[in-house]
């Protein structure tokens, strides 16, 4: 049985609402893990927890931490929670810097938490990637909005809530 082993770094998919501050925050540890086992897939499961941070409030080493669990990860089909803002950075920055090339890495998240609102983006973008993970070559991969972007094309549009590629008119 294949294993899809999910690196997680917090982003709206795994925050909730803090009303003190009129702001999503991501939660202490992860959700993921929990909805994941929910869905009783028929791949293994394995997680790794970099940080829980909002995306704007990655470091560089946050992102190298991410780096280095893709590298180290015994299994090639990878699927990353990652905060939208500063999801298309840390795309190309895997692309620019893998040595490995065996792996499907896929970078997903939500513009909604995925607990406590209905309805969430992030149970669909979830399944998505999962299910893309499964066919998709090896490479790095953005899955949003029902579509797979390369690193190259990604642009989040801030104003209609999706991602786009800067190639399509």
């Amino acid at each position: 049985m294949s294993t899809i082993h999910f690196i997680i770094t917090g982003g709206t998919i795994d925050s909730y609402y803090d009303g003190t501050k009129d702001t999503a925050v991501p939660r202490e540890n992860s959700i993921i893990p929990y909805f994941i086992k929910s869905l009783k897939l028929y791949t293994q499961s394995e997680f790794t927890e970099v940080c829980m941070k909002d995306s704007r409030s990655l470091t560089r080493e946050d992102t190298q931490g991410v780096l280095e669990a893709v590298e180290k990860s015994p299994h090639s089909k990878i699927i990353i929670t990652h905060g939208t803002y500063t999801m298309p950075d840390t795309a190309r920055f895997l692309s620019a810097n893998l040595t490995r090339k065996d792996q499907t890495i896929i970078l997903t998240g939500s513009m909604i938490p995925i607990q406590g609102f209905s309805p969430s983006d992030g149970p669909f973008h979830l399944g998505y990637a999962v299910a893309q993970v499964e066919s998709l070559q090896p490479g790095v991969y953005v899955a949003m909005n029902g579509k797979v972007f390369s690193p190259e094309e990604v642009v989040k549009i801030i104003s209609e809530g999706r991602f786009t590629s800067i190639f399509e008119k």
